[in-house]
């Protein structure tokens, strides 16, 4: 069976190595890796690891935003596999540019409707400045950051009317960098999804097709976690 698999699928990475380097939310903690053991002391290298439960790529749930929200051990293991859709945004990806319900629609007269239990992901371009925190998040003079992300119109719509179970940008966050509010993320995590952010390689995924897998650790009480997130596809799709 493996090796059938292996003949005729394909595993897509979504997702950046973790590393002191990788930009962070402003405010958030750092990323440290701590020698801890040593093969010439212990006889075994170990590390200890520090960094936000929404560091690099990440899945994060509505206890990131909401006393007495869904926390990430209580999220059913089924949503962590899931079908994927992908909307090919580059085209019109800018700093403050936010995807609509409009555009959705386009995407559906041409790929066919947004299946419920989906998740979908926006595929931004963005991941292409990743790590340059400059360029990836855009920050100005102000401390206002700049990237493209999600209407909350569009978010509302895809949870109400199409029963997507969550949804993934390869940029910081769905509801984009100028935003001072959140209420697309919001929106979502209030309706017991999830979102996925920091993912990359979202250009090289079909428009359908492809199945997720999320490696999120069910940590008690977590808001999130960083993610091993994977697209497994058929070859030739």
């Amino acid at each position: 069976m493996l090796g059938h698999v292996d003949s005729d699928m394909e595993i897509v990475e979504l997702t950046h190595p973790v590393s002191p380097a990788v930009p962070h939310w402003p405010g958030d903690p750092p990323t440290c890796f701590e020698d801890w053991a040593a093969m010439s002391g212990q006889g075994f290298f170990l590390r200890r690891l520090s960094l936000g439960e929404h560091t690099g790529t990440h899945i994060g749930v509505a206890a990131h935003l909401r006393d007495g929200g869904l926390t990430l051990e209580s999220l059913p293991a089924d949503r962590l596999i899931r079908p994927a859709v992908v909307v090919d945004w580059r085209a019109g990806a800018s700093p403050d540019a936010l995807l609509t319900p409009a555009e959705l629609y386009r995407w559906e007269e041409e790929h066919g409707r947004v299946p419920a239990g989906s998740v979908l992901l926006l595929c931004t371009g963005w991941s292409r400045f990743w790590p340059d925190a400059g360029r990836y998040l855009g920050a100005d003079a102000a401390g206002v950051l700049h990237f493209p992300g999600i209407s909350p119109e569009a978010v509302r719509w895809l949870v109400e009317e199409r029963g997507v179970l969550g949804l993934g940008i390869d940029t910081a966050g769905i509801d984009g960098g100028a935003s001072q509010t959140l209420e697309a993320n919001r929106i979502l995590l209030d309706n017991g999804r999830f979102h996925l952010e920091n993912l990359t390689n979202l250009e090289r995924l079909p428009a359908r097709g492809a199945w997720l897998f999320i490696g999120a650790l069910p940590l008690v009480g977590g808001s999130g976690s960083p993610a091993r997130v994977l697209a497994w596809l058929p070859k030739g799709t």
